[in-house]
């Protein structure tokens, strides 16, 4: 187990990305684990999906203000535009960042390649800038970086489990791509400026209000409305399903433990956060169907199998995300404690109650 170097309590944390599934279960979870916490949040509400779901997330934590220490600032903008980052880190000087702002999703950047570009390159660039000049006139500056990288950079490589010291050269999509070059960037930015950064190689997060461009929201949309699903692979996708509490508790971990110089006196890590239990995607829907059932979802009677369609593997895609974990277990006691049908459970109930 690591030592804890960076202590959270009335401490100026950064979170992008603040209205986001990740980034706002995080600021819940900060807001209610951490002492006199400040928390800056920053997001630009896009409506690459509902953006309904982000106003509902940022609502649970105005909700919780009232009842905790610390307290949440919020800041619609885009890391992308440098003079507000800029503008940011010149009022609230953060000591700890967590980046999770990033345009997502592996099928929209085929079509959209410019949002891409726009929020993980140059806004993360723009945030380490920002983090590099925290240190000027010798203030103390940023304590930790911490970033969401995805398990998309392990592209269509065979070894199972991906592991962080496999090669990910070959990335199979733009999103893969921008996800590697953060990798790339944020060790360049360590060596040559000192900043501490702990990457983090997301594998497929889920959970109540989750982003509904994942496979569970959009598969439980569709038998909602009664309309066939399509399950790539002929159902033979597996994923290393991880449920959004569990994801939460491996980064408020890592927030406390910025890396010590390696060997090439780079303060630089990366981990994969994962399940370390990769799911069959045909049974992933049977038990999702189930608990949508059993949460008055879908009506008892759904007839599961005339509404699904077994299909192709779409470009870009990859049939086996699993997750190496032992150095997050190692360094950190990080275990996933959530099962998949709990997971799933807490999901469909939270489903019935937004949209009901």
């Amino acid at each position: 187990m690591l030592t804890k170097n960076v202590t959270l309590e009335h401490k100026n944390i950064l979170v992008t990305g603040a209205a986001g599934f990740i980034g706002s279960n995080l600021v819940l979870a900060l807001l209610k684990g951490t002492e006199n916490v400040h928390i800056i949040g920053i997001d630009n509400m896009n409506d690459y999906y509902d953006v309904s779901l982000k106003e509902f997330r940022l609502n649970q934590i105005k909700e919780l203000e009232d009842s905790v220490s610390g307290d949440f600032s919020f800041v619609r903008g885009s890391i992308a535009d440098k003079a507000l980052v800029n503008e940011l880190f010149d009022r609230y000087q953060p000591q700890v960042v967590v980046n999770l702002a990033a345009q997502a999703g592996v099928r929209y950047s085929i079509e959209n390649p410019d949002a891409y570009v726009e929020s993980n390159l140059i806004g993360f660039y723009n945030i380490l800038e920002a983090c590099r000049h925290s240190y000027d006139n010798g203030a103390d500056g940023v304590e930790h970086l911490v970033y969401a990288s995805s398990s998309s950079v392990y592209g269509s490589n065979k070894k199972i489990p991906y592991a962080t010291e496999d090669k990910v050269d070959n990335p199979v999509s733009l999103y893969a791509a921008t996800k590697k070059s953060n990798e790339l960037l944020a060790h360049a930015y360590s060596k040559l400026y000192g900043i501490p950064s702990t990457g983090l190689r997301f594998f497929t997060v889920y959970g109540p209000a989750g982003r509904p461009d994942m496979a569970y929201f959009g598969f439980t949309d569709k038998l909602v409305h009664n309309k066939m699903i399509q399950i790539f692979n002929y159902g033979n996708c597996k994923r290393d399903f991880t449920y959004i509490d569990d994801i939460v508790t491996g980064v408020t971990a890592v927030m406390q433990c910025a890396p010590l110089p390696n060997e090439d006196g780079v303060r630089y890590n990366i981990y994969n956060i994962g399940n370390n239990q990769p799911e069959n995607l045909l049974d992933f829907v049977e038990i999702l169907q189930e608990e949508l059932k059993a949460a008055g979802v879908l009506p008892q009677d759904y007839d599961f199998e005339a509404n699904k369609e077994l299909v192709g593997m779409q470009p870009g895609d990859v049939e086996i995300t699993y997750a190496d974990v032992r150095a997050l277990e190692h360094d950190f006691g990080f275990k996933p404690e959530t099962s998949l049908r709990d997971g799933l459970r807490r999901f469909a109930q939270w489903y019935k109650d937004f949209y009901a």
